[in-house]
């Protein structure tokens, strides 16, 4: 689930600190990128997350194929560092379990948290243009991925078009998705702003056969916060007045909807805001 960086971004109390990109024992590339140890097939139709890979429904005769070039990678701890900002573009890398987020240093030091990555979703689309990754993502719970040798992959979409044409609707996907974000949250209220976060989620889970009312993100209110390019105060405030409304109950990291309709009408409404709170 990508995003654009919202303006009005805060450093403050955002959640992300340079001490947490601390470097896993594999991360030995000079590239600063987490490599795989060793080249194991992966099998995209045992995977749990293969019907939400832009993967997840090509012809069974064509998808081992596809798992000849995956390489799969040990088990991420949270706050293990897959990608450092900067380093050369090299693989894609798809999410099988567990959350990532995306953070970009500006050039005055802050730290914006630019992307969210759950299972099946694709890493490493946004540094094909410029041929480096624009920000490091790091894992925010314990977290698989399988890394895609972009080389190898590219190879791959001349041979099979159907693969190629799949990768070109994600590509598209993800462009209407950022600019949705854009539309919807650029000049929005906090209130708004988060009620389309949280329903967001809810059908992330749903779409994945768990409670659309019940979950729990692994995202920390500081991280919610710079995502949506609010302050942490601003986003507890709008939590406590969605508790008070009974629209929401919070309990650290799990969420209950209380009532998706009014939250859906929430994120659905105009609201302008005056100022980012």
């Amino acid at each position: 689930m990508t995003a654009l960086a919202l303006p009005g971004s805060h450093t403050q109390d955002n959640g992300v600190t340079p001490n947490e990109f601390r470097e896993g024992e594999a991360m030995t590339s000079r590239n600063k990128v987490l490599h795989f140890a060793g080249r194991r097939a992966v099998d995209c139709l045992s995977c749990r997350s293969s019907p939400f890979c832009f993967t997840g429904r090509l012809p069974v005769d064509e998808v081992p194929e596809l798992g000849d070039i995956m390489r799969r990678r040990a088990t991420l701890d949270k706050g293990d560092l897959l990608i450092a900002q900067g380093s050369p573009f090299t693989s894609l890398f798809v999410v099988r379990s567990g959350s990532l987020k995306q953070v970009t240093t500006t050039a005055s030091d802050e730290y914006l948290v630019t992307a969210l990555f759950l299972p099946g979703e694709l890493i490493g689309l946004d540094a094909i243009g410029e041929g480096r990754y624009p920000g490091s993502v790091v894992s925010l719970e314990t977290a698989t991925v399988c890394e895609l040798p972009f080389t190898e992959f590219s190879e791959l979409g001349t041979r099979v078009p159907e693969l190629r044409r799949r990768f070109l609707c994600h590509l598209s996907q993800e462009l209407g998705s950022e600019r949705l974000w854009m539309r919807l949250l650029l000049r929005r209220t906090s209130e708004v702003r988060l009620a389309h976060f949280l329903v967001a989620m809810s059908e992330h889970f749903r779409r994945r056969g768990y409670s659309p009312h019940r979950f729990r993100l692994a995202m920390s209110r500081g991280d919610i916060a710079n995502y949506l390019g609010l302050t942490m105060e601003t986003v507890s405030r709008t939590l406590v007045r969605y508790r008070e409304q009974e629209l929401l109950a919070t309990r650290g990291q799990e969420f209950h909807i209380l009532d998706m309709p009014r939250l859906e009408r929430l994120a659905e409404t105009s609201g302008r805001r005056s100022s980012v709170g």
